[in-house]
């Protein structure tokens, strides 16, 4: 684990990548370092042309990209990577994900299923990474680039080919600390099918509330320096998808009743929290609940095998 010293703090820019014409919805991360910069999170193809303005507004291009990090594969986070890749950028991540990223097909397979024909639209093209750029990591390993040390920590509940990085007092957590938009503090979490993991989501909050870091940015969207808070806020909003599980769930809904039910309740928590019907939106845009209603349904059907009342 790297040491913490926030006098050696390395600057840490945000590229908003304005997704479906929305800003402050998907983020990718630079990091400057002596011989260019290495980004966290690349986005989907469909962003490149954000991403590119967003590294010439802080002097970079695609050629002084040296590594992408990626939280994880799914195409919102990593589906610029191949494309970087081919501009000569080292992609690091977990090593359950890395062969989606070499053979694409069956993420792409998986991804169309759900999206139909609005996968061009929402995620452009998704090349694959070569193996000779394609690095894996494990859990709690140090990985060096130039003048930067980062941790890559194993945080599966959200996917099971997830990681959180640490970088001095800065985690970058993907998905796994949920989505919080700028604005009113709120937060949700990204439940999709097929990994989403109630208990394994828990242990690894348990987890990065072990790590001492003071910032958590977020890909969803920003960097926020109430890091004990918003890790809290997360344990609870999983408490809170639990409770309405067990309330909701053993009456065995068709699950396109399900997700009006999901949608309505994310609706009326993101209002009690004062959300106005535009950030709601946003958050809609970022995170769909229709999506975290299928996720739920798998996760109750396939890994609790819970059975309807009666």
């Amino acid at each position: 684990m790297p040491v913490k010293n926030n006098q050696l703090r390395h600057p840490i820019l945000t590229l908003d990548l304005n997704f479906m014409g929305i800003n402050r919805t998907i983020a990718a991360y630079l990091i400057p370092h002596s011989n260019g910069g290495i980004l966290i999170e690349c986005g989907p193809g469909s962003t490149i042309g954000a991403l590119q303005e967003g590294l010439k507004q802080h002097g970079f291009t695609t050629d002084d990209i040296t590594d992408v990090f990626l939280t994880h594969i799914h195409l919102d986070h990593a589906g610029a990577a191949g494309w970087l890749a081919r501009k000569g950028a080292m992609i690091h991540v977990h090593p359950v994900g890395a062969p989606h990223l070499l053979y694409p097909e069956k993420l792409l397979a998986s991804a169309g299923r759900i999206y139909g024909e609005l996968m061009d639209t929402l995620w452009g093209e998704f090349l694959p990474v070569p193996q000779t750029q394609l690095f894996t990591h494990e859990d709690g390993e140090d990985i060096e680039v130039s003048d930067l040390i980062l941790c890559a920590i194993d945080t599966p509940g959200h996917a099971n080919h997830h990681f959180a990085y640490i970088l001095e007092d800065t985690c970058f957590s993907g998905d796994i600390a949920g989505v919080r938009l700028p604005g009113l503090p709120h937060l949700r979490l990204p439940m999709p099918p097929p990994e989403f993991h109630l208990e394994k989501w828990r242990n690894s909050l348990k987890k990065l509330s072990q790590v001492e870091f003071d910032q958590i940015a977020t890909t969803h969207f920003g960097i926020y320096t109430d890091a004990k808070w918003h890790l809290s806020r997360a344990h609870r909003a999983l408490d809170e998808v639990e409770r309405w599980m067990e309330q909701v769930m053993p009456a065995d809904l068709p699950v396109e009743t399900l997700q009006e039910e999901f949608v309505r309740w994310a609706r009326y928590t993101s209002q009690q929290d004062g959300l106005d019907d535009d950030l709601i939106n946003s958050y809609e845009t970022t995170n769909p609940s229709w999506m975290s209603a299928h996720g739920i349904y798998r996760y109750w059907k396939k890994v609790l095998n819970r059975q309807p009342e009666g």
